[in-house]
């Protein structure tokens, strides 16, 4: 039988917890984290990934993601899903 040996302090437990990440917040942003794995979206533009899967619906976000593994099959694809959402803006004014 294991012997007893009392309370830990508070500090050895807080720091024997293990750091983790945290699930998105919102569906969006998992929406955002989707895209960038799936087309290797670099550091420097990932914010506007962010921001474009925020204000867009999210029909509008997987539509273009789907346009832009089918048609582009040269190049970087994360510019290609730029210019599939800029044209969609257009079509819809």
């Amino acid at each position: 039988m294991p012997e007893d040996k009392g309370f830990e302090k508070f500090g050895k437990i807080l720091s024997n917890k293990k750091p983790g990440k945290k699930p998105p917040a919102y569906s969006w942003q998992e929406l955002a984290l989707r895209v960038i794995k799936e087309l290797g979206v670099p550091n420097f533009k990932r914010n506007s990934v962010f921001k474009a899967a925020k204000e867009r619906t999210k029909r509008e976000i997987e539509t273009a993601l789907n346009d832009t593994k089918e048609l582009c099959k040269t190049g970087e694809p994360w510019k290609y899903f730029f210019k599939v959402l800029a044209d969609k803006e257009i079509k819809k004014d």
